[in-house]
């Protein structure tokens, strides 16, 4: 476990503490598990097992493996399935070694189970405090899990990464890897280089600085740790980033703005890569706190690193070379999504690229050698905060408009903040030469002019543009618009020509990750609960199942005694889910069932009949407060509420339906739930820090007045559902 220091005094030592990490040169030579370990994620094996969320260390999620292809693809069944026990979001990409078969899933518990015959060998729940999911942006999920050698690698959405002895579950280490008293989360999976850990976090929407560290895979000590936005005084931190902040990193942050007081955002909360042949790791690196770079940096300089992509040596954490994709980042244009690395033909040399498609709507083709921009094209239609890009100098060719806080007009972004592709896995077939993305069009709005309430408050986003003011009009056809609008599409970019080879469009945005195979095929689930194959060179329709519930997860694929099989889970969940409201109804009322789904040719296993669906009640209270008290209530769910239970307080079937809760009619037990906590537990906090008595009841009177109006305007569209 390492030194034990009280949380008093731990951060005034932890230069010191890291300065000594940076020292340790690891702690020896790698048993003969390790070394299988490090073998199969170098090579990615023959395809019998998937040893990482992203296969291999190229994260291409690309198998070898053709006993299911596009001749027979048709013939999937199910082989075993398990029920899980939290109706959230399951993100995980399941991982199989030596016949286990590994899931990490909602809350960070993490399960095992026979790979061939499903039956469960153990389970490991972290004990997640309920009250913890009020700092999580996008619901309490988690994206996979990291296999070393004998231990198995989980971090916690309270910001631990835990080590378990992968035969029992049993803990071996554990080690807090964030400050406990900042908003901070973990929900991206880790990764293993060497005999380290590699781990981010997140938050930057409520305000922390982000940074990723390193950790002894043996010990838990902290090996490493780079920051990626500066520190508040532009002092030393004792850190692998020390260096570059001070000689060229600091100079692109204003001394003025309100990142000195939020810490500035630009978490790694999701891709962390190996890059094997030059032994270095690339960080995606998130969105600045607060979004509006004319609040947080006052309209000057770039802000490195957010929205960028950094290399470091694997050894040291020390910098090496970083691209911007979206310099002075002010739309939450992350560059946390999914990195593959790949060999492409420039210019008639063979090159060692990088492949990103983030949130901002551009693939981007990067040298790693040197983290030069080789090409960007834009993946999805309508992009209109930039043009393109000027490859001289790497740079976005931007539309004025777009920066709202400088014209002081709204500016209408497509992509919006849920971005062209989030956090979903992109995958790559070598054979084909083609990246499947899960792409999506969900525009969103952006507005300077902030109220009071929409200045920096303790619970809540934080984002320096207005939350306040961006419901739609009391229209009924301003809602269908605006569900009519939020799309999805399975886009195969072909990056040496730089243009779109196929694509698939889908009725509803946030769709599951893809999974490629030397089948011919690629696999992808939907939100609306189908399960299909495509065949990987021309984008036909092979396979489509229905798997009852929506499927967000990247499959993965392993053979067992000649037998192949594909994984995936189900589940809704995330942050389109918990927001969109209306806008996501074309998979709103798609069942929410948490499942692992293990499938093979010619399975015969039948999931079990959907529960029979019992209307809720919908009769709301009468109406109460003034409309000056219904006003301040709309106000208030903007900035604090609608992040968790929906546009105009429109439920997604898996928080509470406010427009539904039996509370609504009793202001005490109303009172009780919003600012004494009654609740916390389950995951709903205290507001009292920001929410007075008479705010609760305005909040009440509002909600009663959406459950009155869509009832009346849009009772199908908008009908309560059950969880």
């Amino acid at each position: 476990m390492g030194m034990h220091i009280t949380r008093k005094y731990w951060w005034a030592l932890a230069p010191l503490l890291l300065t000594a990490c940076n020292t340790n040169s690891g702690s020896g030579a790698l048993d003969s598990a390790e070394q299988a370990s490090e073998a199969l994620l170098k090579n990615g094996g023959n395809g019998d097992e998937w040893v990482a969320v992203g296969y291999g260390y190229d994260e291409q999620r690309y198998s070898p493996l053709t006993q299911i292809n596009d001749k027979n693809v048709g013939d999937l069944g199910i082989a075993w399935f398990a029920d899980l026990e939290d109706a959230r979001g399951q993100e995980a990409t399941p991982v199989m070694v030596d016949g286990t078969l590994y899931v990490s899933h909602a809350w960070s518990k993490v399960s095992a189970w026979d790979a061939a015959t499903g039956k469960p060998l153990w389970s490991f729940d972290p004990k997640v405090a309920g009250e913890r999911a009020v700092n999580a942006c996008c619901d309490v999920v988690n994206r996979g899990v990291a296999v070393w050698g004998d231990k198995l690698f989980v971090a916690t959405l309270d910001g631990r990464l835990i080590a378990l002895d992968r035969k029992t579950g049993k803990e071996i280490w554990s080690e807090v890897t964030v400050d406990q008293d900042k908003p901070y989360t973990i929900t991206g999976a880790p990764r293993v280089v060497r005999d380290m850990v590699i781990i981010g976090n997140a938050g930057a929407e409520f305000g922390v600085r982000g940074y990723a560290s390193a950790y002894d895979a043996d010990t838990g000590k902290l090996r490493w740790r780079f920051y990626t936005a500066p520190n508040p005084d532009k002092k030393k931190d004792g850190a692998a980033s020390d260096a570059i902040f001070a000689s060229k990193g600091n100079a692109t942050w204003s001394d003025k703005g309100e990142w000195k007081e939020s810490g500035g955002g630009g978490t790694v909360w999701d891709a962390i890569v190996y890059d094997k042949d030059l032994d270095q790791i690339y960080l995606g690196v998130g969105n600045g706190n607060p979004w509006n770079h004319g609040t947080r940096s006052n309209g000057e300089g770039d802000n490195w690193f957010l929205s960028s992509i950094v290399a470091l040596d694997a050894k040291t954490g020390a910098y090496k070379w970083h691209y911007q994709e979206t310099p002075a980042e002010s739309w939450d244009y992350t560059a946390t999504q999914p990195i593959i690395l790949a060999e492409q033909d420039v210019g008639g040399k063979l090159t060692k690229v990088l492949y990103h498609a983030p949130k901002n709507g551009f693939f981007f083709t990067i040298n790693r050698a040197n983290g030069k921009l080789i090409d960007a094209k834009p993946f999805v239609d309508g992009i209109n905060w930039a043009s393109g890009y000027d490859l001289a100098t790497g740079r976005p060719i931007e539309n004025p408009e777009a920066r709202f806080y400088k014209t002081g007009k709204p500016f209408v972004a497509i992509p919006g903040a849920l971005g062209a592709h989030s956090w979903h896995p992109m995958s790559f077939n070598p054979n084909t030469g083609l990246v499947y993305i899960p792409a999506q069009q969900v525009p969103q709005g952006y507005l300077n002019d902030m109220s009071e309430l929409d200045r920096r408050k303790v619970l809540g986003f934080n984002v320096g543009s207005s939350l306040t003011e961006t419901g739609l009009p009391d229209n009924p056809a301003a809602y269908r618009a605006a569900a009519a609008a939020s799309t999805g599409r399975l886009v195969a970019f072909d990056p040496r020509k730089g243009t779109v080879a196929w694509a698939v469009d889908y009725p509803a945005a946030w769709n599951g990750g893809t999974m490629t195979t030397a089948g011919n095929l690629v696999f992808q689930g939907t939100s609306t609960g189908r399960f299909r194959a495509y065949s990987a060179d021309s984008g036909k329709t092979l396979l489509d199942l229905d798997m009852q519930s929506g499927i967000l997860s990247g499959p993965s694929t392993y053979s067992i005694d000649g037998t192949q099989y594909v994984a995936f889970m189900t589940s809704k969940g995330g942050a389109f889910p918990l927001a969109a409201g209306i806008a996501g109804s074309q998979s709103r009322k798609t069942p929410n069932i948490p499942r692992l789904i293990v499938m093979k040719l010619g399975g015969t296993a039948k999931l079990p009949p959907l529960p029979v669906s019992t209307a809720l009640a919908w009769n709301p209270p009468a109406q109460i407060g003034t409309a000056q008290d219904i006003a301040s209530g709309k106000a208030l769910f903007g900035r604090y509420c609608a992040v968790c239970h929906g546009g105009s307080a429109i439920g997604n079937g898996f928080t509470p339906d406010l427009r539904v809760s039996a509370t609504l009619t009793n202001a005490d037990a109303w009172k009780g739930v919003l600012i004494d906590g009654i609740l916390q537990d389950r995951g709903m906090v205290s507001f009292a820090k920001v929410l007075t008595p008479k705010d609760a009841e305005n909040l009440r009177a509002y909600i009663i007045e959406r459950s009155h109006w869509t009832k009346a305007n849009l009772a199908t569209d908008a009908a309560p559902l059950g969880r």
